[in-house]
């Protein structure tokens, strides 16, 4: 066996993993860019006012499966907006508490309906 020989093949070895190391280093940052990028893109920016009426997401009500159960309760009233999306609400019973602003949705008071329809499900009459 030639030492040199083995010495340079092995070395030549070490620098192809490291080449390897780095390539697979650039594209983790690539990926992990990327699905930053898409991540942001589906966040929505919500703007509230002091005063504002919203409702707040429960994500709890998942370990009780009700197809039919709303998972939004409130309405709760801004006290106070921060600046890294922290919103301070208000119970009905006075009570303050934080949550992220991703969680809320604004309340609108009132029903919009303006014209009710009612069909008839009977059978229909047949005439010739």
């Amino acid at each position: 066996m030639d030492l040199e020989a083995a010495g340079e093949v092995r070395l030549l070895q070490m620098n192809e993993l490291d080449e390897l190391r780095f390539d697979a280093y650039d594209n983790s940052r690539l990926y992990k860019e990327r699905t930053k990028k898409m991540h942001d893109k589906l966040i929505q920016r919500r703007d509230f006012q002091v005063g504002d009426k919203v409702l707040l997401f429960n994500s709890r009500l998942r370990l009780f499966l009700g197809k039919l159960k709303s998972r939004w309760s409130g309405p709760f009233t801004v006290t106070d907006v921060k600046f890294d999306g922290a919103i301070e609400i208000m119970g009905q019973d006075e009570t303050k508490f934080k949550v992220n602003g991703q969680r809320l949705k604004l309340y609108v008071d009132g029903a919009f309906v303006e014209k009710i329809e009612t069909f008839c499900l009977d059978n229909p009459s047949l005439k010739a």
